[in-house]
């Protein structure tokens, strides 16, 4: 079961395949933002009569709820969970009289707070912002709107002793109705936002890779044990610690083989390390009679044609992440017994 680059290229999937797109969209809220932030800006661009009438947009816009508008304004004004928080707990000292005065446009309005009464606190609970919760359409709701009027207005409030970062922070109303900044302000502060979080989604899709490859062969093999990362015996350090694999299959008999798996579909040094480590892996288990697989795919992986190469050579069974291909290690696993 011995493949080449060319191999396994030919049956490859490249890019994250829906199966696996789909299950990250509940891992992470950033693709469900990204997916709907020309909604957001159109919201915020068109609804430019006065500093509240973005809530006639939202209305006449199906596919953003309030809640997802909501988390909108959090990401983009750097405003976290329990800052937000924070906030709620200080309003009353901040505007006792329960409503917020501000500047829009060189005129005065104010905001009369509507929620404070009911909800003593905005956890990602009652704003309905944080979890699967956010993958769920909930209109806006006293507490989501004066959270928002917060986000949106707070930094250009005329009362006294506010903290600076939330005027720093709290000032996307002031771009209602300006095209150019608000698309500068929004695409350049989530350029930031997938920096930030782009190790945490390629670490989320490498979870769900391995995830996936593990469910595909215990549907495929019944009676198999996949529970383990580890296998008796086998150690690169003189027997310190067991040498942990991202799967590890036991057959009803007894019989192990180690499976590595690794997508990544823009270029990363991932394989790289794996590919130092085939060798000796590979050396090490065959030497107690146990075999070594890896199920490698993406665009990025591809391009380091020398690494692929390493890997095929010191590898018992490799293939793409392709249905069909994993049903050919799942062949190549059953004839292990």
């Amino acid at each position: 079961m011995q493949r080449t680059l060319a191999d396994l290229e030919r049956n490859a999937e490249k890019f994250w395949p829906l199966k696996l797109s789909e299950k990250e969209q509940s891992a992470s809220v950033i693709p469900k933002l990204i997916e709907t932030q020309e909604k957001f800006i159109g919201v915020l661009y068109m609804a430019d009569a006065s500093p509240t009438a973005w809530k006639d947009g939202l209305r006449a816009t199906a596919s953003l709820p309030g809640n997802l508008f909501l988390k909108h304004l959090v990401v983009l004004s750097d405003v976290g969970g329990e800052k937000l928080q924070r906030y709620r707990k200080e309003l009353p000292k901040w505007f006792p009289h329960g409503s917020m005065t501000y500047r829009w446009r060189n005129e005065e309005y104010q905001y009369t707070f509507q929620g404070l009464p009911v909800h003593k606190s905005w956890t990602n609970s009652v704003l309905r912002i944080g979890g699967d919760e956010i993958l769920t359409a909930y209109p806006l709701t006293p507490a989501m709107e004066d959270a928002a009027m917060l986000l949106l207005h707070g930094g250009s409030t005329l009362e006294p002793g506010l903290p600076t970062d939330l005027i720093e922070k709290c000032i996307i109303g002031t771009l209602i109705g300006q095209s150019p900044e608000l698309n500068a302000f929004v695409r350049q502060r989530y350029i930031h936002v997938s920096r930030i979080t782009g190790g945490a989604t390629a670490n989320t899709m490498g979870q769900l890779c391995q995830s996936y490859v593990r469910d595909y062969l215990k549907r495929s093999l019944r009676g198999w044990d996949f529970k383990k990362h580890t296998i008796p015996g086998i150690s690169q350090n003189a027997g310190e610690t067991d040498t942990a694999f991202d799967i590890v299959s036991k057959s009803p008999a007894g019989t192990y083989c180690a499976i590595e798996v690794s997508f990544q579909v823009t270029t990363n040094s991932t394989i790289e390390r794996k590919a130092g480590q085939a060798q000796s892996r590979y050396e090490l288990l065959n030497r107690h009679g146990h075999k070594i697989a890896y199920v490698i795919d993406g665009a990025g992986n591809f391009q380091r044609v020398n690494a692929i190469n390493t890997i095929c050579r010191f590898s018992d069974c490799t293939v793409s992440f392709e249905d069909g291909e994993l049903k050919t290690l799942a062949r190549f696993l059953e004839k292990l017994g």
